[in-house]
């Protein structure tokens, strides 16, 4: 086993989720094979053509992983690490949401502005889970006209891709959304938290509630509060200093401040680690991803990894 290869362990928590063929394709390269040439490539942003002999062809691993990115199998695979760990109560709902920006190499430019055709799977998802738990069903990717339909955009830092999260507790990514690098972080707040959903490893439905949530002053508007109000979910979301100067102008109908629990902030960092976890695989920290539903699957993948280390 080379290093950042997954363990016997880690491999047997994934293996009954990954996809079959349907024996009229062609059959699978060793998924195993494959899924540890993916984690090399995003953990050290090597140009597919460059991966190690050991991992087999170069382009059976990238297509795989694109395949995978375009089906929902990364999401899938992610949904089903979450939900083991939330079967014995190991992911902390007191969670935290953010943004980060990464640079976009030039290699990530100049992709046709025609959406990409949708990609014929040699196999689909284990039937060993079907129903209310099955998550993330194939989809077309979504992609084309341009750079915004591929998550790329300009931004004080230039050419780049925004990647908005949430956290748990314990550091570890529970959704993941790609827009481009100018999109504000309120706009996508709604959206993140309704991409949390978790699964129960027994009958019930997802779960997508966090029991707190803690966000920066990007997030601070009435939108993003009244949504929170609205969910039921409790929430420390710093005030900006121009709507508190503003209330005491508006009288009544400023109404009242917002509840701020200074202890629960503190402990917004966690978010931050994660992000910074994410960025230890040098394809997330960089963008080398051409294709606009490529990317979210390296930040999904580099994600998985994180799950099945902690």
């Amino acid at each position: 086993m080379g290093r950042g290869d997954r363990t016997d362990a880690e491999w047997e928590r994934l293996r009954p989720f990954l996809p079959v063929s349907n024996r009229r394709c062609g059959r699978w390269r060793d998924h195993r094979q494959v899924i540890d040439g993916i984690p090399h490539r995003v953990r050290t942003g090597v140009q597919w053509r460059d991966l190690p002999e050991r991992f087999g062809p170069w382009k059976t691993v990238y297509e795989r992983h694109r395949l995978w990115s375009a089906d929902g199998t990364w999401e899938r695979l992610l949904q089903q690490v979450q939900a083991e760990a939330d079967a014995t109560e190991e992911i902390d709902w007191d969670i935290s949401v953010d943004s980060t920006i990464m640079r976009a190499h030039q290699h990530a430019a100049g992709a046709r502005t025609e959406p990409p055709p949708a990609p014929a799977s040699k196999g689909g998802p284990n039937r060993q889970t079907p129903g209310r738990n099955a998550v993330a069903e194939p989809r077309r990717p979504p992609g084309g006209g341009g750079a915004g339909g591929e998550g790329l955009g300009r931004s004080r830092g230039g050419f780049t891709t925004k990647l908005h999260l949430s956290a748990d507790g314990r550091c570890r990514p529970l959704s993941l959304i790609v827009t481009p690098g100018q999109r504000a972080d309120c706009t996508q707040f709604k959206p993140v938290l309704e991409k949390i959903r978790v699964p129960r490893i027994g009958p019930g439905r997802p779960r997508k509630k966090p029991e707190s949530l803690a966000a920066d002053k990007a997030y601070s508007n009435g939108p993003c509060r009244e949504y929170l109000r609205r969910r039921g979910i409790r929430h420390t979301i710093p005030e900006k200093t121009d709507s508190r100067a503003a209330r005491p102008r508006k009288g009544s109908r400023g109404g009242r401040p917002p509840g701020f629990d200074e202890e629960r902030y503190k402990k917004r960092n966690t978010v931050e680690r994660a992000i910074n976890r994410l960025k230890d695989a040098r394809a997330v920290a960089t963008r080398y991803d051409k294709r606009g539903y490529v990317f979210p699957g390296t930040a999904t993948a580099a994600a998985l990894v994180i799950w099945l280390r902690t």
